[in-house]
């Protein structure tokens, strides 16, 4: 495969950052689409008159950024998905800001407020009815693998029923960490876990109802005080009969689970490690 178009003229400065912002583009245009293969490294470097040495430290950059992945003898793929760019980019902000575990689960809280609002404005009654088994389903789950991904799976059906993709990919990626960071929390014990899923259940019912009565006023009211409650059963959360610390304990727990499930170059981490 070729570079699809003719490379951008460099020009005196970094020749690495104008090829990495070149191919950036491209990726990010579709013109090299997810799962293409790159051209090799010669085939690069011939075409943007360069050297080995200076693809090769575009290629790392285009790595780290999550939007290309290497392996050994093989040329770079792209690997350009939004929920994965995402993920990268909120870690990395609440790591380099040092945004508290409360901010972060706040912001859930507004996001899927407005979730449930345009879900109860523009959702078909067929959506509707897909929210509520969603609901339904984390009341069934048996275990707290089965409990955390059937939770998930309620609250990205509430964002995908928005028809807003970026509110639903950030939904989906701080739904996520306040799932994975109560797991984390209560050790992956029932009892534990079920202080602040299982006991929840009537409530998510509840954002159902709301939806359902098209009321978008009412639907996000429902949705805040859902979340409050969550906020409040996590901090409050215990974790092999000790209270997790305090609020600067749980920030901690967050960092720790970000650093364990969203890597270097995009690569987040197999789902099951959110019970980790």
């Amino acid at each position: 495969m070729s570079v699809p178009h003719t490379p951008a003229k460099l020009y005196r400065g970094r020749v690495a950052d104008q090829i990495v912002e070149d191919l950036r583009e491209q990726i990010l245009t579709g013109a090299l689409p997810d799962g293409a293969r790159l051209p090799s490294e010669r085939e690069l470097a011939a075409s943007y008159d360069v050297s080995a040495p200076t693809i090769r430290e575009a290629i790392r950059v285009l790595t780290a950024m999550g939007l290309v992945t290497t392996r050994n003898g093989s040329r770079a793929t792209v690997n350009a998905q939004g929920d994965t760019l995402l993920a990268m980019s909120i870690a990395s902000v609440v790591q380099f800001e040092k945004v508290g575990a409360r901010e972060v689960l706040g912001l859930l809280s507004v996001l899927n407020a407005y979730a449930a609002e345009l879900a109860a404005e523009h959702a078909s009654d067929e959506e509707i009815a897909r929210l509520r088994e969603a609901a339904e389903g984390t009341a069934a789950a048996e275990d707290v693998e089965r409990s955390a991904a059937a939770l998930q799976h309620f609250f990205a059906t509430l964002s995908d029923i928005s028809h807003n993709p970026l509110l639903a990919a950030l939904s989906r990626f701080i739904t996520e960490v306040q799932v994975g960071l109560a797991v984390k929390l209560s050790g992956g014990k029932g009892g534990d876990w079920g202080q602040v899923a299982g006991a929840l259940q009537p409530e998510r019912l509840r954002i159902v109802d709301a939806v359902a009565g098209r009321d978008p006023a009412v639907a996000a009211a429902t949705v805040r005080e859902y979340h409050r409650h969550v906020v409040e059963r996590i901090i409050s959360v215990r974790k092999g009969g000790e209270a997790a610390a305090s609020e600067a304990g749980v920030t901690e727990a967050l960092i720790a689970w970000l650093r364990a499930n969203v890597g270097l170059g995009g690569q987040v981490a197999n789902r099951r490690s959110t019970l980790s």
